[in-house]
This record gives C-alpha cells, structure tokens and sequence, in this order.
C-alpha cells in the first residue's frame, strides 16, 4: 500500500488513474463520502498492485466502551489480538463495580472472532474520575487485596474474560511500592490460572519526574510485576491543554527511550490514539476546552472548510486552521502518515505491540495499514 498526499487540482478519479488502482478502492479503503471531495494536505491509503508478507508479529489491543455500535465493533475486531472491556470498578473493601451498560454482546463478539476479551479494572469514584484515595484504600489493605482478587476470578470465569488490564492513575508518590506489589500479587493469583495480567503506565521520562501523574508510577516494579504494561503515550494535546499533537512522534520516542532501560521490550505494548481535537482559539489556560473528534470528522472539518491539512515535520501529525462563526480553530488528528511513524518505533524497539485508545470510532485506513505492515497475533 502507498500514502498519497492530495495536492491541487486532484480528484478521485484522477487519483485511481494515475496509480492504477480502482476508484471503488480509493472511496472504499479511505472512507470517502459522495461527492468525494477532498482537501488539499489529505493523505490517502492506495492498494497498488502486488503483495506484501509483513515480517514483524505485534499484538494488537483496543479499548472500547459497552455503548460501542455493533457494527463498529465488528468491523474492527478482526484486526485485534484483544478487546479491552472499558471499565470495571472496585469499592474501598474490594467488592467489583461493573460497567452500568451490558458489555455481554462484546465478550460473546470477541471470543466469536478469536478475539480476548480483557477486563478493565479502574479506580473511577462516583464523579467518573481516578481516585487515588481509592486507590491507596486497596492497595494498603490485605483483606480488600484479597476480596477484589476472589471477585476478578469469579467474574472472569462466568462472564468469559480472558485477562485483566489494570489502569490505575494519579497514584500517590508513598503508594508506589504498595501499588506494584498489589500489580505482582494479582499476577501471581491469575496469571497460573491462564489470565495474563497487564498494566497501563503513564509516560514517564525518568524515573523521578514530578507531577501528580508520575510519582506512584514505578516502571522497573511494574514492568516486573505484570505480564505486559501498556504506555499510554497519548494526550500531549489533550481536552484542557494548549493545542497540540495528540501524540508526537517525538514526545513518543523519548518515553520509549527511557521504558526499554527499566522494562523488556518484548512486554511493551505502544499506546495509539484513535481520534483528533478541535480546539477554538485564542487558548486560554483554565477555561478553554478542546472538542474530541474522529480522524475521519477532522478531514470533513478541513475540506467543508475550503482548508489545506499541513503536516508538522517534528511531531509528524497532521494538522490545519479553520474558521467557523468568526471563530478561529485549530485541529490536530491522525492519519495515515503519522501511524505509519508509529508503526516503525514496534520494530525499531522490538516492542511487543500497541494498545488503541479507544476504538469507538471506525478508521479504516489505519486497520489497512496496519495489516498491511504486522502480522496480527491471535
């Protein structure tokens, strides 16, 4: 497959000749919308002639919500290794919270695929965001430690899960050594019993980086404690920052530099975000909210807008300015020319795979390539 860049003057038609490729192809594997109109800056996936045998094996998850579309899930679970039911919670005491919606029909989806269906376990409070309050309530008791564990492995076994992904965040700096042990103590119980164990990590730099997101994070304890870890690198630009890349490839590579000094790469999963932000401008720090948006929105967005998408060199994401309402945007998104960079740290790093936050929304130029490029474990 190639990645062309649409400049002006292109059509679809124009396109499909040149390459010789079907137009049917070009709408279909890029998810163009009648008329097909395109945006200058647009990358697009194109099926050439011939076949590759991709050499590289990387295991592939996705997060995803129980109010997912049926059909959206479908159509992805075939390029997944696992599907990571989002989320379960937990009481002070241990007892097991799970998702107010029925992920039932996801479970049953995956296992149809040969998919693992994994279990989410978070430290939501009632206000839906991590408590580490929570958090140091199970980790410093023994007798909660044990009632979540007995209660992981019964809801494991009745409703089919196949592992336990723990993302816990915002952990306090003195739970660091209690927070891996309890990583350790939940492997051990599951692991033997055929549920591997994996940890979401928050991406670090070094090993005493400030801030409330780092201090109870300890990645040589944890990348020893569980049977993979997941970096969550992702949200450089996020909902309440500063407009930005999602996930510079650069800001990537230097998390990655330091997680292959304190963990085995073949336990490494890379963290890939699915979706784009929109944020209106001038920022203002304290009050300016972004729009979380779909890779396929942010497109329409540029090309309804009459805008040219630039490409930034450094973070190598694309992104562009429009206006709406006298209102001046700025957007920053994925395509397939900033997962095809992402793509290459896997064997660059020899790193295990990736993990999808989240796979909610359907883009399937990313799945193309990413097939064309891996061999999906299952």
């Amino acid at each position: 497959m190639e990645i062309y860049v649409v400049k002006e003057g292109d059509t679809v038609d124009s396109i499909a000749q040149r390459y010789g490729v079907p137009v049917s192809s070009v709408i279909f594997d890029n998810q163009l919308s009648y008329p097909y109109p395109l945006a200058v800056g647009q990358a697009l996936l194109l099926s050439t002639e011939g076949e590759t045998m991709p050499s590289y094996s990387a295991y592939v998850n996705g997060y995803a919500y129980p109010y997912i579309n049926q059909e959206v899930l479908e159509e992805t679970l075939p390029f997944l290794s696992s599907l990571s039911v989002f989320s379960y919670g937990f009481t002070p005491e241990g007892e097991l919270v799970p998702p107010r919606a029925d992920d039932s029909f996801m479970i049953r989806s995956a296992l149809e695929q040969g998919v693992r269906p994994i279990l989410t376990l978070t430290p939501l409070g009632p206000d839906g965001n991590f408590n580490n309050t929570l958090i140091s309530a199970l980790v410093n008791n023994e007798a909660a430690r044990s009632n979540l564990l007995s209660n992981l492995l019964n809801t494991l076994s009745e409703k089919g899960f196949q592992g336990v992904n723990i993302d816990f965040e915002y952990i306090l700096a003195e739970d660091r050594i209690p927070f891996a042990d309890f990583v350790a103590q939940t492997r051990d119980f599951l692991s033997p019993l055929g549920y591997p164990v994996s940890v979401a990590l928050v991406p670090k730099t070094s090993d005493n980086q400030s801030g409330l997101l780092y201090g109870g994070m300890d990645y040589g304890l944890l990348g020893n404690a569980a049977d993979s870890v997941l970096l969550m690198t992702y949200e450089w630009g996020y909902t309440y920052g500063p407009p930005m890349a999602v996930a510079p490839v650069n800001k990537v590579r230097e998390v990655v530099d330091y997680a292959v000094t304190r963990i085995d790469p073949a336990k490494i999963d890379l963290g890939i975000p699915n979706y784009g932000y929109d944020w209106t401008l001038p920022y203002v720090r304290g009050s300016s909210a972004a729009r979380t948006i779909s890779n396929l929105e942010a497109v329409q967005i540029a090309i309804a807008a009459g805008v040219p998408i630039e490409f930034d060199e450094v973070a190598m994401s694309p992104f562009f300015h429009y206006e709406k309402d006298g209102l001046l945007h700025e957007v920053w998104f994925e395509d397939v020319r900033s997962y095809r960079e992402k793509f290459a740290l896997l064997p660059l790093y020899a790193l295990r795979g990736m993990g999808y936050w989240q796979i909610m929304r359907f883009f399937r130029p990313n799945w193309l390539l990413l097939e064309n490029t891996f061999q999906i474990r299952k």
